[in-house]
């Protein structure tokens, strides 16, 4: 979802703004959050709720601020940034209010024999103090959604934002510290320098979204602390197009979702996978979205963003010398301008078919039929998603059931991303972990096994005391014991 510089989560006030004398420069600013989590004061569930009203009027009261970054750092249409950033959040906090007071409820268990008598349930624990660490190219929405299931569990938050996308790191720097409890959030910024000397200090959870080789490092630092962790990566995302589908709508959907925020999304399909024969099908139809999308000139075009930094821009321009360009491949570095472009004739061993694209190229890879496609998407990394198109629903289910990826979407993409009752996450090398919605608050809380018994009835308790007996075990087998239900054995 990035590069390992663009990556890299950041620090608190700075260096120069701790007190003198101290070993690491956030260690002052984290032992307050702690005392403020040991205190209780992020327990009740009105506090929680008042937290999350708050992170809601900051999305009202700030929207206009928030479109204007996103344009100056992707530039991202109002309307795009609406509906993938603000809204999509928005519906969030909506969700978690609305259902807080059942997610936060004690969950009473199934007991056996031996503890008839007793409560056994799960307690919804918050961690403590966790730290999440967004990305640069939904630099709301992938900041907050987090931010929503931390606040609901009860936890206190360090927020790092990433510094690439600065102008709307400097709205969420500025204005989340007046809307939210200072005593149990902040806002860290800063670069890869200052995130290592951040990631020195212990957090009870560690949320991270970016790229793979930045992971492996936030993971490594967890190991040090053995905190848990979700990593939320990328990966080569493929769409594979059937013979039999509807191929203008398959191509709407495909050009939509491909460049939207120009291709600069984890979610994107990254490659489409199909025969020739439906290749050449495919072809006019994705022109012919491309050029009602976003017109004749798609730089001229208000709808088509742009790659965040020159540095992104020449990686992914690099990428244009695999295969064939067949659909635009203009470029124009002065304004991190790469035109939507669509690749034919592209090898396995070339490198748009190596990395994950992140930008608005998409490369189309032939294979015989299916079941090729589904042995060469089986062979690589599992993906964060994976599409399919086919007017035969047993096509669409065989790529469901064949293959394996964080999520699936049938005719249409990232469509499942807009369902708050489906888990996001990956599996695999492109991440692990989930949230949206209830798994957001999950994710956040420690599910604690719980257990009351009361003080009499001892004798009953005799069963498992030394000295050991044959009966004994017997009878405590059978008061203990799991059988298998709706099993009938004839004699």
């Amino acid at each position: 979802m990035g590069s390992l510089e663009e990556a890299e989560p950041a620090a608190t006030e700075g260096p120069g703004r701790e007190r003198a004398g101290s070993m690491n420069p956030y260690s002052g600013r984290l032992k307050s959050l702690r005392a403020a989590w040991l205190s209780g004061k992020t327990r009740p569930i009105e506090y929680r709720k008042k937290q999350l009203e708050a992170l809601g009027r900051f999305l009202d009261e700030k929207k206009s601020d928030l479109f204007h970054a996103l344009h100056e750092d992707l530039r991202k249409s109002a309307f795009e940034s609406e509906i993938s950033e603000v809204a999509f959040t928005k519906n969030e906090v909506m969700e978690t209010l609305n259902n807080l007071d059942s997610w936060m409820k004690d969950e009473y268990m199934s007991k056996n024999l031996a503890t008839k008598f007793d409560c056994a349930f799960i307690r919804k624990d918050p961690f403590g103090v966790v730290l999440i660490i967004s990305p640069y190219n939904y630099p709301i929405g992938l900041a907050l959604i987090p931010l929503v299931g931390a606040i609901a569990a009860g936890n206190c938050v360090v927020l790092k934002p990433s510094e690439i996308s600065s102008s709307t790191e400097r709205v969420l720097t500025e204005g989340l510290p007046s809307y939210l409890d200072p005593e149990t959030f902040a806002v860290v910024t800063g670069g890869p320098e200052e995130t290592t000397k951040l990631l020195e200090n212990k957090f009870d959870y560690i949320f991270f979204t970016g790229s793979r080789n930045v992971g492996k490092i936030i993971m490594t630092a967890a190991a040090k602390h053995v905190t848990p962790l979700t990593l939320e990566l990328g990966g080569k995302n493929p769409c594979y197009v059937d013979e039999s589908c509807d191929f203008q709508n398959a191509a709407n959907r495909i050009v939509w979702g491909k460049f939207l925020n120009a291709g600069q999304t984890c979610v994107a399909p990254d490659y489409v996978i199909c025969s020739i024969t439906t290749r050449e099908k495919l072809m006019p139809c994705l022109q012919k979205a491309m050029h009602e999308f976003y017109g004749s000139n798609p730089r001229e075009s208000p709808d088509f963003g742009r790659l965040v930094n020159n540095r992104s821009f020449q990686r992914v321009r690099a990428l244009l010398k695999s295969g064939q360009v067949a659909i635009g491949g203009e470029t124009d570095e002065s304004d991190c301008y790469i035109a939507p472009t669509v690749l034919v004739d592209v090898k396995e061993s070339e490198p748009v078919m190596q990395e994950e694209v992140f930008g608005p190229i998409l490369p189309i890879f032939t294979v015989a039929d299916l079941d090729e496609a589904i042995q060469f998407i089986k062979r690589r990394d599992p993906p964060l998603a994976a599409y399919a198109f086919s007017s035969n629903s047993k096509v669409v289910n065989q790529v469901l059931d064949f293959t394996s990826s964080g999520g699936f979407c049938g005719n249409d993409i990232l469509m499942h991303m807009t369902l708050v009752s489906l888990p996001f996450g990956g599996v695999g090398y492109s991440g692990f972990g989930k949230y949206h919605g209830k798994f957001t608050f999950d994710t956040f809380t420690h599910y604690r096994a719980s257990l009351l018994r009361g003080m009499g009835m001892e004798s009953l308790n005799t069963l498992r005391y030394p000295p050991y007996a044959n009966r004994n075990l017997g009878l405590l087998l059978s008061a203990t014991s799991v059988r298998r239900t709706g099993m009938c054995t004839l004699q």
